[in-house]
């Protein structure tokens, strides 16, 4: 799985939409969007800023194995 993949996972399991991440993290709706399908990269400051939204590690991202 690619991290784009893992944070929709994690995203979809918590419940919260892309809209509320995008504003929690302060970006756009479509730049979520775009991570998760693979299209944009995330970098690392965003990352741990998604992962605390979302209550995981940065590591949980990086896994390759499917849940």
């Amino acid at each position: 799985m690619s991290i784009g993949e893992n944070i929709k996972n994690r995203r979809k399991s918590v419940g919260v939409s892309q809209n509320a991440l995008a504003s929690a993290v302060g970006v756009s709706t479509p730049m979520i969007c775009q991570i998760e399908r693979g299209t944009k990269s995330v970098t690392l400051r965003l990352a741990v800023d998604i992962a605390k939204v979302l209550r995981c590690d940065i590591n949980d991202f990086l896994s390759e194995k499917e849940e």
